[in-house]
């Protein structure tokens, strides 16, 4: 007799970032610790934000019950993934608008944990434009986690964009979460990954 497929857990990196972030690795051993390791999946993204999309949409097949996680960059892909595939997504602190925001950040670049170089072509700026999805369809499909210390993106903006949607507004913290241990079993309590109880 067959199960039905498993929901899984997708996380999804942010500019510069891997699967070796700090935010990915907690995920991964709290998964891992709760017997749901192999739901986990959290794939190096290429630069290109078209291929980036791609990759998950058609290697990975985000189903309906799966959850997108998304950080900053990725938080981006992951709503533009949701509203295609009907998935949940859990964003921290996503980009808004990365066509305006990456602007500055054309040419070479390297990777922030392995030091590896990349070149942030200037045709992916198009490529971001394209992805920008209108007002999220179905809000109750999204929580968002909003810093209000992020020193790199605006909290207000990020607020705006997910009306409507589940939101953790933090009075403090900073762009990549370093308090983000404190948020994970709300993230995977709204995932559907803790055991019930």
């Amino acid at each position: 007799m067959q199960h039905p497929e498993r929901p899984r857990l997708i996380y999804l990196h942010g500019f510069r970032s891997s699967p070796a972030s700090f935010k990915a690795r907690l995920i991964d051993a709290r998964m891992q610790a709760l017997g749901r390791g192999a739901d986990f999946v959290c794939p190096q993204l290429p630069a290109s934000p078209a291929e980036a999309v791609a990759l998950v949409s058609e290697r990975l097949l985000p189903r309906p019950h799966d959850t997108l996680v998304g950080s900053s960059l990725g938080g981006y892909y992951a709503t533009w993934l949701a509203e295609r595939h009907g998935c949940r997504a859990v964003l921290l602190n996503p980009a808004v608008d990365p066509a305006r925001d990456l602007r500055g950040h054309v040419g070479p670049q390297r990777m922030y944990h392995s030091d590896a170089p990349f070149v942030f072509e200037p045709r992916y700026l198009g490529e971001l434009a394209a992805l920008e999805v209108g007002a999220i369809t179905f809000p109750g499909r999204y929580l968002l986690v909003a810093a209000k210390g992020d020193e790199l993106l605006d909290w207000r903006e990020m607020v705006g964009r997910y009306a409507g949607a589940r939101q953790r507004v933090l009075e403090g913290s900073d762009h990549g979460l370093s308090d983000f241990a404190e948020l994970l079993d709300e993230v995977l309590g709204f995932a559907g990954m803790l055991p019930d109880g």
